[in-house]
C-alpha cells in the first residue's frame, strides 16, 4: 500500500487524495483512524497556539502599560524629591539634584524588574546576573569606579556646588553640575569643559565663591616727589564714594613698599563676593582718574644710565 505523510497536510486534502488509493475495508479503516488522530492533533495546536497568543498579548499589552506608568512615576517621584529637598533649610541644589536622580533611576530598575518577570524572567536570577555583571564590570572599569567614589565624596563633602566658581588644578571654571562620573564646568569665556571627578577631587580646590566677603587690595605707586599724605586721602575719598565697600571689615591704608621707581600706596579693602568682580575693576577706574586730578604722578619703571668718558693713555 502507498504511504502517506499526512502531519502537514489539511485534513480535506488528505481525504481527497487518499480516497483514490484504497485498496480495501482494511485500508479504509487505517484511513479513517489517521484522520481522526491528525484532526486531534491539529485542534489541540490551534488551540494552544490560540492560548499562547491571548497569554503573551495580554502580557505584553500589560508591560508596556506598566512601563508608561513606571515612567510616569519615576518623573513625578524625581519631581517631588527635588522639591522636597529644596523647602528643606539651607537646602544644597548639587545634593537635591542627585538625590532626586537616583531615586528617579531606583524606579525605574524596580519597573524592568517588574516587566521581566510579566514573561516569566525569576527576579532572583535577574538579581544575581546584575551582581554578577557587575563585579565584572568593576573589575574592567576600576577608573570610572574611581570617579563614581570621587563624585560621592564631592557630593556629600560638599567643597562647592553649582553655581560656585572654583579653581582646581589645570582647569577652572563655574560649576554646572556634579555627576557620578563627572563636573561640569561653564568658563569665564562661555566654554563648555568636562572634568572626571577624580581630577577635581585629586587636586586643591580654590572657591571662589563660598565665602561672602572677599578681600582686594588697591595698589598703586605713586612718584618719590609726591604727597604720600594727599595720596593715601585721595584713595580714602574713592572708597568712601563707593557703596559696594564694606565699613566692617574697615578699610586700611598703608604703605606697602619703597620700590626703584615709586612709593606703593595700598587700600586693603573687603566686598561681597557677588558683587566682587565688578567693583574691584571700578575701584582701579576711579584710582587712575582721582589720581590724575589731584595731580599726582604714577610713574613708570625706569632706569638712570650713567656714562664716563676715560682719557685715553
Amino acid at each position: 500500500m502507498a504511504q502517506w505523510n499526512l502531519s502537514f497536510c489539511h485534513p480535506v486534502a488528505v481525504w481527497q487524495i487518499t480516497k483514490k488509493n484504497i485498496e480495501g475495508p482494511n485500508d479504509m479503516d487505517e484511513l479513517t483512524n489517521n484522520f481522526a488522530e491528525l484532526s486531534t492533533g491539529m485542534e489541540a495546536l490551534v488551540a494552544t497556539v490560540g492560548g499562547l497568543v491571548v497569554k503573551y498579548t495580554f502580557s505584553v499589552i500589560g508591560a508596556i502599560l506598566l512601563l508608561l506608568v513606571g515612567f510616569f512615576i519615576a518623573g513625578q517621584v524625581r519631581k517631588a524629591v527635588y522639591s522636597g529637598i529644596k523647602r528643606t533649610k539651607n537646602a544644597d541644589e548639587t545634593l537635591a539634584r542627585f538625590i532626586s536622580k537616583v531615586a528617579r533611576y531606583a524606579i525605574l530598575a524596580i519597573v524592568i524588574i517588574m516587566v521581566l518577570s510579566q514573561f516569566g524572567v525569576q527576579t532572583a536570577s535577574i538579581i544575581a546576573a546584575l551582581g554578577a555583571a557587575g563585579l565584572a564590570i568593576g573589575l574592567a572599569l576600576q577608573g570610572t569606579l574611581q570617579n563614581v567614589a570621587a563624585g560621592l565624596v564631592l557630593l556629600f563633602l560638599r567643597p562647592f556646588r553649582v553655581g560656585d566658581y572654583i579653581d582646581c588644578g589645570s582647569f577652572d571654571g563655574i560649576v554646572e553640575e556634579i555627576g557620578l562620573f563627572a563636573t561640569e564646568f561653564r568658563t569665564l569665556d562661555g566654554l563648555y569643559r568636562l572634568a572626571p571627578n577624580s581630577e577635581v577631587w585629586g587636586s586643591p580646590i580654590t572657591n571662589f565663591s563660598r565665602l561672602p566677603i572677599r578681600r582686594f587690595d588697591l595698589s598703586i605707586g605713586i612718584g618719590y616727589d609726591d604727597d604720600i599724605d594727599l595720596a593715601m586721602k585721595t584713595m580714602r575719598d574713592i572708597i568712601d564714594n563707593n557703596a559696594d565697600v564694606l565699613t566692617d571689615p574697615e578699610p586700611f591704608l598703608f604703605v606697602d613698599s619703597l620700590g626703584d621707581s615709586a612709593v606703593g600706596v595700598t587700600c586693603r579693602v573687603w566686598i561681597k563676593t557677588p558683587v566682587w568682580y565688578p567693583t574691584t575693576r571700578q575701584l582701579t577706574k576711579d584710582a587712575k582718574q582721582a589720581f590724575d586730578k589731584a595731580g599726582l604722578s604714577i610713574p613708570f619703571p625706569q632706569r638712570d644710565v650713567h656714562l664716563y668718558k676715560e682719557d685715553a693713555a
